[in-house]
């Protein structure tokens, strides 16, 4: 049994994202805020529990081993269903910013692999977040 609810971990990707290169930005803030306000796998979500939840991802994430205990905890608390899902909010957050970094990408990699997303899945997701921040 998990230790954290899917919806905690959905939230840990995403803090883990915004948080790799130290940097966290205000889209990036702003963008968790909206996708739990409106993403259907928060409906269930007390919104008020968003910075508890961001404050206990990010005490994990200061330990030693910190971002391998959160991965674990990730895919322990996600369904499979819910795996894509997860994936996408990290791309999601990734893009708001309008650049994507060499931690991001190597963050991007290691979450590929701990949720078992295919290549072409992740291509598809990844495509799909850039068309969606597209500017004129």
């Amino acid at each position: 049994m998990s230790t954290i609810s899917p919806e905690n971990a959905l939230i840990y990707i995403m803090m883990t994202m915004s948080a790799v290169d130290r940097a966290m930005s205000d889209n990036e803030l702003r963008d968790i805020g909206n996708i739990v306000r409106t993403l259907p796998a928060f409906r269930n979500f007390n919104e008020e529990r968003l910075i508890p939840v961001a404050r206990e991802c990010a005490a994990i994430l200061q330990e030693e081993g910190g971002l391998d205990a959160v991965f674990g905890l990730v895919k322990d608390a996600l369904p499979y269903h819910l795996r894509e899902t997860g994936y996408a909010l990290a791309v999601e957050i990734a893009a708001a910013d309008l650049s994507v970094g060499a931690e991001e990408m190597r963050l991007l990699q290691l979450l590929r692999e701990t949720l078992d997303i295919d290549k072409l899945t992740a291509a598809a997701i990844e495509r799909g977040a850039r068309a969606r921040h597209m500017s004129i």
